[in-house]
């Protein structure tokens, strides 16, 4: 049996140009027998870790991680590294390309991709019409990279296919760069050419029927099987060998990446579990002050304190909750109301930190929730922050550990029901009343696949050829990733150079720069983030605050220094008297503040749990 690797493929997170999840492309290449499988991206390392993810669980198909590097001469390359250095490289080089462009542009030169290209095994994708610019440059870039450089052919069976496969075995043999063979698969298998078509024309801003020679002719661009590979290069063996030599060059994996977490400054000769636990027993003595406890802090909070400590020691997560520290010291600092909350406010290090303000003493909160041994997660710490300020604090960030150790994460913007109907219907060619009244029969942002009674419902025939076709093409583009914006807040530290792990972009903010991997992505290779959140409820009690100063001359620097257990307000909110008060304003949280008796804490937590999806799920 003939041993093949697919080394061009894209997925949907080349965006607007594959059609297919990394998953998808990963799964159907181990079920079709390759030995490898490439993912290469346009000028982006989004869908990688997918696609990583789905190689560990498929097992029996190697995965190499790389990119299509898209320069603005035109010219093109897939580059893969041989190890982890070649990989920061490459990394740096998406980073370098992006921070010069706007959000979502990636501005390459060919001169960039000389630079970078020790390490890599480059793959030279000809244009269509083959020019003397793209003869010269793979020349050079053969010369730069001898024995790393190759010339990639694909047989799509064009008319043309025989004769071109001549032409470029001739090219690489007279610059020195080998032909490998690749299909340049844009999805995994040929059913999804109809939707390639559609991502196309959204891509092109123009319907089907405009769209002409910016279509593919066939369906061929999905994988095939080795058989079929050397079946369409039988009279060029030894490309589909190459493909072999080019994975066995290739020895990195993202397993590899090894995060370690900033070290954050701490007194000469202590370690940051000696700082930790001394700005812990620091901060319980200020929690817990002598006039108002004389035997000390609480023997109970000492046992928890010292439980606490010894498993973030166990677990190596001091230099996080030392970060947190720093973070919340400063926005104190400047005046910033900032409130830890979530399952942060389980422990009782946080409190004495000054993280967060639920007085474990008075509480039987469990720290299992925040971090646990058997989970092996990092924990988790959500600081909210007056929103009209949190740009001061996130800036404060950025300038601490610097741009290449400092960047938020990713949220991939994916498509939904309205939005799919939308744009496939306009590229169909529907009229915009007809995709309007289809977009309305979808409830809420996602919605599940259309159904005839729906269609029925806004007038219109589902026999009818023409919307059959969209409804069926918005259902597969459904879920689709659009373009990556930036996290709400949460940001990924890192002790050396980010952008020798992941590459780095700006966003649309100014002065904003993010990574391209998201939330779930930094989970599974294992990335810390620290989530900097904005909260315009606290702007409004900072206001409060600065009005009772001013007005009745009582100051409360900060949250911790309003009046706790205020039978006032337990009264008010047993009568359901909440209009104004965050989180237990909604109608349903108001029917069920009536069963609420004054000065019951539990009764309180229970009913923001029926209503609020994450307090239940804790």
């Amino acid at each position: 049996m003939t041993a093949y690797a697919e080394l061009a493929a894209v997925t949907n997170f080349s965006f607007l140009r594959g059609a297919s999840h990394p998953s998808e492309m990963v799964d159907r290449a181990g079920a079709l027998g390759l030995t490898a499988i490439g993912i290469a991206d346009r000028n982006s390392l989004a869908g990688v870790v997918r696609a990583h993810d789905a190689a560990k669980r498929r097992k029996g198909i190697r995965l190499l991680v790389g990119t299509r590097l898209v320069t603005l001469e035109g010219f093109e390359a897939i580059a893969y590294p041989t190890d982890r250095t070649a990989y920061g490289r490459l990394c740096r080089l998406l980073s370098d390309g992006n921070r010069k462009a706007k959000k979502g542009d990636c501005l390459l030169h060919f001169e960039d991709l000389l630079g970078a290209s020790a390490g890599q095994m480059l793959i030279a994708l000809p244009p269509r019409i083959l020019d003397d610019d793209f003869v010269l440059r793979l020349a050079h870039l053969a010369r730069k990279a001898p024995a790393r450089t190759f010339l990639g052919a694909a047989n799509h069976l064009h008319g043309d296919a025989p004769r071109r496969l001549g032409t470029l075995a001739e090219l690489a043999e007279q610059s020195g760069a080998p032909l490998v063979a690749v299909n340049d698969a844009l999805y995994h298998i040929p059913e999804r050419r109809r939707l390639a078509d559609i991502l196309t024309c959204i891509r092109e801003k123009c319907t089907l029927a405009e769209a002409g020679f910016r279509l593919e002719v066939n369906a061929e661009c999905h994988l095939k099987s080795p058989d079929d590979m050397a079946r369409l290069f039988a009279s060029h063996p030894q490309a589909i060998a190459r493909s072999l030599e080019i994975v066995q060059a290739c020895r990195f994996s993202l397993d590899e990446l090894k995060y370690e977490y900033p070290d954050e400054p701490v007194p000469p000769g202590k370690s940051p579990q000696e700082h930790l636990a001394h700005l812990t027993w620091e901060g319980a003595r200020r929690r817990y002050p002598k006039r108002k406890y004389p035997a000390g802090i609480p023997d109970d909070i000492v046992k928890r304190l010292r439980d606490e400590l010894a498993i973030i020691d166990k677990l190596d997560f001091a230099r996080y909750f030392l970060t947190v520290h720093d973070i919340v010291a400063y926005a104190r600092e400047c005046g910033i109301l900032c409130q830890g909350r979530g399952s942060a406010a389980n422990s009782a290090v946080c409190y004495c930190l000054g993280i967060t303000e639920v007085d474990p003493n008075k509480t039987q909160l469990l720290f299992a929730r925040f971090i646990s041994q058997a989970r092996g997660e990092p924990p988790d710490i959500d600081v909210d922050f007056e929103h009209e300020r949190r740009e001061e604090v996130i800036q404060y960030i950025y300038k601490r550990y610097g741009r290449h150790r400092a960047a938020i994460c990713a949220t991939v913007i994916h498509y939904r029901s309205r939005r799919a109907i939308g744009e496939v219907g306009k590229v169909l060619g529907l009229t915009s009343d007809i995709t309007a009244a289809l977009s309305k029969t979808v409830w809420g942002s996602h919605g599940g696949g259309i159904v005839d009674d729906q269609i029925r419902q806004a007038g219109l025939d589902p026999r009818n050829p023409a919307i059959r076709q969209a409804v069926e093409l918005a259902a597969e583009i459904t879920g689709f990733p659009r373009h990556l914006s930036q996290h709400v807040g949460g940001f990924v530290l890192t002790r050396e150079r980010l952008d020798d792990t992941v590459p780095i972009g700006n966003a649309a903010m100014d002065d904003r720069t993010f990574i391209e991997w998201d939330k779930d992505d930094i989970d599974t290779i294992g990335l810390m983030k620290v989530d900097v959140l904005a909260l315009g409820m606290l702007s409004c009690i900072k206001r409060a605050l600065t009005l009772l100063k001013l007005h009745h001359n009582r100051h409360f620097p900060t949250l911790a220094d309003l009046p706790q257990d205020d039978p006032a307000v337990y009264e008010m909110l047993s009568r359901a008297d909440s209009i104004g008060v965050f989180q237990v304003e909604s109608r349903a949280q108001m029917s069920m503040l009536p069963r609420l008796k004054p000065r019951e804490f539990y009764d309180l937590v229970i009913e923001v749990a029926i209503v609020r999806p994450g307090p239940i799920q804790g």
